[in-house]
């Protein structure tokens, strides 16, 4: 199958491309490839004549999009919507990755159809983006993800450089949420797409943490406990431009129906160490 990607160079891009190259032929789409807030991306992805698009670009700058909510909107709200109409177009079905932070983090954990109540702007944009999807399709996988890391730049690459260079690290301790490994995903949407189950699924790691958490267990693993002390801080403390959903697991309830599950968080997070150390 002919499969475009958005966003190759990101996480998620990359472990697609890993993942599925080898048994599709698969057309890797960056930034300079595609401006998602362009009309014309309809056009360049009609081009690559795909028989899917995964789409997983968008503007994951949580902080950024609080700053400017507009470009937030063009990017993944809009966005989406040139991606659905290339769809629409191609008469492809379409994979949209989405977030935890369509949520209010108010209750959880959240399974596939309860009700979305974005409290920040880039919670609001995806959740335009899923809108989108709806609305112009009729054979789509809505994917939420949470808490992605995988590849360059993510909270376990922080932890890491940070406990390189200090003793103590101060952590949120009641934000809580569904760390994922991108492989993991990658693997999870590849059974995906070979069976046309389409709707909204939750495709994240088993098990929940804090930040605290996740950040103890990071240091943990790789041996610097007795070295780096973490202290526990409130979600409120730490300031920030945007607003976050303190609480926002997320249930595997329609894809685990179809045998598809990812394993326990800190099994995928012992994987990635031992790749990247």
């Amino acid at each position: 199958m002919r499969i475009a990607i958005t966003g190759a160079n990101g996480q998620l891009g990359r472990a697609l491309q890993q993942r599925l190259g080898g048994e599709h032929d698969v057309v890797a789409l960056g930034h300079t490839e595609l401006e998602l807030d362009a009309p014309a991306c309809v056009a360049q992805l009609v081009r690559t004549r795909a028989e899917l698009i995964i789409h997983p670009a968008a503007y994951t700058n949580v902080d950024g999009c609080a700053r400017d909510p507009d470009h937030a909107f063009r990017v993944n709200g809009l966005g989406t919507q040139y991606v659905a109409l290339a769809c629409q177009q191609l008469n492809a079905p379409l994979v949209y990755i989405s977030t935890n932070e369509v949520f209010d983090g108010t209750g959880g954990p959240y399974f596939e159809y309860d009700r979305a109540s974005p409290i920040n702007a880039y919670g609001r944009s995806k959740w335009a983006g899923e809108q989108a999807v709806r609305e112009l399709l009729q054979r789509f996988y809505i994917v939420r993800v949470a808490w992605l890391f995988g590849g360059e730049r993510n909270f376990v690459r922080t932890i890491l450089r940070l406990a390189a260079e200090r003793d103590q690290l101060a952590l949120v301790a009641d934000e809580v949420g569904s760390p994922t490994y991108a492989p993991d995903v990658a693997a999870g949407i590849a059974q995906l797409i070979a069976q046309p189950f389409y709707g909204t699924y939750h495709l994240v790691n088993e098990g929940s943490c804090s930040r605290y958490e996740f950040a103890a267990e990071i240091i943990r693993q790789v041996g610097y406990s007795e070295r780096v002390t973490l202290a526990p801080i409130a979600l409120a403390d730490y300031k920030r431009d945007s607003v976050v959903p303190p609480h926002t697991p997320l249930r595997n309830l329609a894809a685990a129906a179809l045998g598809i599950r990812l394993r326990p968080w800190q099994n995928a997070l012992a994987d990635y160490l031992s790749q990247i150390r």
